[in-house]
């Protein structure tokens, strides 16, 4: 029992399909603290450097707002169109600050986990519904974590706003003695500048909510052994499957290197069992290169396709055999076999050149060395004469 307990515990990190998952679903690490400090400290900056003179682009909408011209008030037209541009000032007066306050929070929120929208998240789910899944988050260990956050902010940012009000207790004092301009400016100016101070202690809570949250939320992602297995399989597929795919495969490299033949310049046979595909660029310095190779049933279909590309073959079992057990497809012939290969590609060439007046040279009879002669089987004849 206790086996299968351990069995089942979440150790292992997450894959990257379940993280995918995740953001499908829409989860992924957020911290409310860092977009909250960010969202705070941009705006009461702002306010520190500008808010003078928004407080009295404020204090002018409220004044005139209360200024009535007598057809204003007894003309059922005019009053509504007056109520109206009061609106638009006053919106456009704190149009700034709610726009930076926007930029802000949706930048803000992408810095840990990147932007994400998932529909999912906006769908009702049933365990938010269910009482014991409310009880568990009222009590348990986030609860216990979310209390003591909140109790640390309260902490820092009341110290923070004591040592504000303490520093700029007289300047608050000598408020009630300016005239209401000049009031509502150094008033906008004291609440910016506390604001800038209050707000950057919120640097600290987002500082360690941060890494709190990555943590916590990798955590949540975390699979237990058995998941990782089911996902690999789901992944792979099943067996069937597998070699099913497989033999596409091996069918399209099949197919690709048979009709790799109709650009090759020779093709060298056993004459029936073996078969090679050889091209050769004379321009170029690099060797011959085997396009093609195939035994019984392949090195038909390549001697199929030869013919019905006009490709020459050249009957040459030995050299046949030893290019076929030695070299891979789209490689270089070994240099042993340069000579060999030489006396073939001279010999198509010269045919080719018929045409042009060219004489025709005497069919080669290419031999290979003692190490490269292989039997049908692949074994070196030999090693096979020594036992």
């Amino acid at each position: 029992m206790a086996e299968q307990d351990q069995s089942e515990e979440k150790t292992e990190e997450p894959t990257a399909k379940r993280i995918e998952k995740a953001r499908e679903d829409g989860q992924i690490a957020r911290s409310q603290e860092l977009s909250v400090a960010a969202m705070m400290i941009g705006v009461a900056s702002f306010m520190y450097l500008f808010g003078a003179g928004v407080v009295t682009n404020i204090s002018n909408v409220f004044r005139t707002g209360f200024i009535f011209d007598r057809k204003d008030i007894f003309s059922d037209n005019l009053l509504p169109a007056v109520f109206g541009t009061h609106g638009l000032e006053s919106m456009l007066a704190i149009l700034p600050i709610f726009t930076l306050a926007l930029i802000i929070a949706v930048g803000a929120a992408g810095l840990i986990g990147g932007f994400n929208f998932s529909f999912k998240a906006f769908a009702p789910k049933a365990s938010k519904l269910n009482p014991l899944s409310g009880f568990k988050r009222m009590f348990g260990l986030q609860a216990i974590v979310n209390l003591a956050k909140a109790i640390a902010k309260f902490s820092l940012v009341g110290g923070v706003l004591f040592l504000v009000i303490n520093n700029d207790f007289n300047e608050l004092i000598g408020l009630g003695s300016m005239n209401i301009e000049s009031g509502l400016a150094s008033a906008g100016s004291i609440i910016a500048r506390g604001a800038v101070f209050v707000t950057l202690a919120l640097i600290i809570v987002a500082a360690i909510d941060v890494p709190y949250q990555v943590f916590e939320h990798n955590k949540k992602l975390k699979m237990t052994k058995k998941e990782v297995k089911d996902e690999l399989k789901e992944t792979e597929g099943r067996p069937e499957v597998k070699q099913h795919i497989r033999k596409k495969q091996r069918e399209l490299a099949m197919n690709a290197m048979i009709d790799a033949v109709a650009d090759s310049d020779v093709v060298i046979v056993n004459p029936e069992h073996f078969a090679v595909a050889l091209s050769y660029d004379p321009a170029s310095s690099g060797a011959p290169v085997m396009v093609a190779k195939g035994v019984d049933f392949l090195a038909e279909k390549i001697r199929d396709k030869a013919k019905l590309s006009g490709v020459p073959i050249f009957e040459a079992p030995p050299l046949a055999r030893a290019i076929y057990f030695t070299t891979d497809v789209n490689q270089s012939i070994p240099e042993a076999l340069y000579y060999a290969v030489a006396q073939v590609i001279a010999y198509v060439f010269n045919l080719n050149s018929l045409n042009k007046g060219a004489a025709l040279s005497k069919k080669p009879v290419p031999e290979v060395p003692d190490d490269m002669n292989f039997s049908m089987t692949g074994t070196l004849i030999a090693s096979e004469k020594e036992k």
